[in-house]
């Protein structure tokens, strides 16, 4: 795993070890940021279920004002801290280390909102649902804002019909994918 562009451009990430993490790999995460790309400069990033932290450290790489990085794994935190130490990200980074719906509520009573929001949840156990319905409920979207989530291919989102958000774009990667959703 490697910054792709940007100030911290080819730097190496550290990555969680063990099965419950599951990096975004360079082709997928370069397909993603080719197309946020001409967005992503001065915006406030939320990357939850972060991981490594490194879609919230390339958006940072790229130009974003600010990142908050949410996960409840302690080996991720640890990665997170020491990639953004690594790619001198520090001074825009905000790293909480709880669950989502802890932080998202932490985020909305601290008045935060985000441009964008990345959700990369472990597949196949319905969190998507719960977080982007929390999300919505929180107010935690700015209006010309996005949630991208990162999914199994298989992952149903027929719920989204009952929120105030749609679907925008998809775009399928084999055996997982991207949707962009946005305010009806």
């Amino acid at each position: 795993m490697r910054v792709i562009s940007g100030t911290a451009a080819r730097r190496t990430l550290c990555t969680p070890s063990g099965m419950e993490v599951r990096p975004t790999t360079d082709r997928i995460k370069e397909t993603l940021f080719n197309i946020l790309a001409p967005y992503i400069y001065d915006v406030d990033f939320l990357d939850c279920f972060a991981g490594s932290g490194g879609i919230g450290i390339e958006a940072l790489s790229r130009g974003a004002k600010s990142a908050v990085f949410v996960d409840n794994n302690r080996q991720s935190i640890v990665c997170i801290k020491k990639n953004l130490e690594t790619t001198g990200l520090n001074d825009k980074a905000y790293v909480l280390s709880m669950d989502y719906r802890a932080a998202l509520s932490k985020l909305a009573m601290e008045k935060k909102s985000f441009d964008y929001i990345f959700l990369d949840p472990p597949y196949k156990l319905g969190v998507e649902e719960d977080a982007i319905k929390t999300i919505e409920k929180l107010c935690l979207l700015k209006p010309d804002g996005r949630i991208i989530v990162e999914a199994a291919a298989v992952t149903n989102f027929d719920f989204i019909e009952d929120t105030g958000f749609t679907i925008i774009r998809e775009k399928k990667y084999g055996s997982n994918k991207h949707l962009f959703i946005a305010y009806k």
